[in-house]
């Protein structure tokens, strides 16, 4: 092992001294565990003895918190592991819907005319950063135009607005303590349940639109469950345009 390496990586002891002030009860025989069940993976020296890069240590670090503070088995943990190994390409999926359009771009994009995206922020479905609207405009405009086509109008889609705002409501209510705890992930994992449980909500909201449908004597083929699959707008003549809200 040359100096450079043994300078950037740490014993299994020196990671102990790191540790152990967030971690009381973090011991050589817990990291040696958490290895055996593949959670952490250090390098070895020629001779044999661990060696525990940055990146190591920040894993365990995040190992160890998902366990303090939200008691979760080693099997999620593995799982947000592997999610958090895939956060590069996730990151840029984010930073590509985060391009902002100017308004003649969203009206272009979306299909729809001046005086439609006036009714969909006055009622509260488009919001405008400034002069310019993020991706998340762009797609709701989209849907909210091919609707218009089966003669939704935009005062209709209020209650879509008061459901949406009552379903973050319940979701902070939730992640609310884990905000509260002390330590540098707390925002992050608050931010990886609320979406785990607006799943779970999307998911819930569809079984019963399912449910709704059938009862109603409505058939047909089940909902597609990717809501950002392209939006196929109806039939010319098909419903009513999106006026007179």
């Amino acid at each position: 092992m040359n100096a450079s390496f043994a300078r950037a990586y740490l014993g299994i002891g020196e990671v102990l001294v790191e540790l152990r002030a967030e971690f009381r009860d973090i011991s050589v025989s817990k990291i040696r565990f958490l290895e055996a069940e593949g959670l952490i993976s250090p390098a070895r020296s020629p001779s044999g003895y661990r060696r525990f890069s940055p990146a190591d240590v920040e894993q365990l670090r995040f190992i160890l918190t998902a366990q303090r503070d939200e008691y979760l088995p080693l099997r999620v943990i593995k799982e947000r592991l592997e999610q958090r190994a895939a956060a590069p390409e996730q990151a840029q999926a984010q930073a590509d819907r985060a391009e902002m359009v100017s308004r003649r771009e969203l009206i272009d994009a979306a299909g729809i005319d001046d005086d439609q995206l006036a009714e969909l922020e006055v009622h509260g479905l488009v919001k405008r950063a400034g002069r310019l609207y993020g991706q998340d405009a762009l797609d709701i405009a989209a849907a909210a135009a091919a609707l218009a086509g089966y003669g939704v109008q935009a005062r209709n889609l209020r209650a879509v607005t008061t459901a949406t705002d009552r379903d973050v409501s319940l979701i902070e209510q939730l992640v609310s303590p884990i905000l509260r705890q002390r330590g540098p992930q707390a925002r992050e994992s608050a931010g990886r349940t609320a979406r785990e449980i607006a799943t779970l909500l999307l998911r819930l909201h569809r079984a019963m639109l399912e449910a709704a449908l059938a009862e109603a004597g409505l058939p047909g083929p089940e909902l597609a469950e990717d809501h950002r699959e392209p939006i196929r707008r109806p039939e010319p003549g098909r419903g009513q345009a999106m006026k007179g809200a």
